[in-house]
């Protein structure tokens, strides 16, 4: 069986107690939120995300951007991308 390639990072890469060099790297080093942190780790793009998310593009853009977004959209966020909530709160 083939799976597209975000489902098998999704299923195989995260163990969901630890956070990727990758992840934790984009958020230092290029001062980027977590989410969208991890929303690059697994190649999704804004609108794969806002569409699993069922809100627009621009409402995806502007939680992706906040230092503190409420806690049950990163529950969401943590739920879709199949890891644990803390692993959202790298910094």
């Amino acid at each position: 069986m083939v799976i597209p390639y975000i489902d098998y990072l999704i299923e195989h890469t995260v163990d969901n107690t630890t956070i990727p060099n990758e992840v934790v790297g984009a958020v230092i080093k290029q001062d980027i939120t977590p989410i969208k942190a991890w929303r690059e780790y697994f190649h999704l793009s804004i609108n794969e995300l806002a569409t699993r998310l069922n809100i627009s593009e621009a409402e995806y853009t502007e939680l992706e951007s906040l230092e503190n977004p409420n806690k049950t959209m990163l529950k969401k966020i943590a739920s879709i991308l199949r890891i644990n909530l803390d692993q959202l709160n790298v910094w």
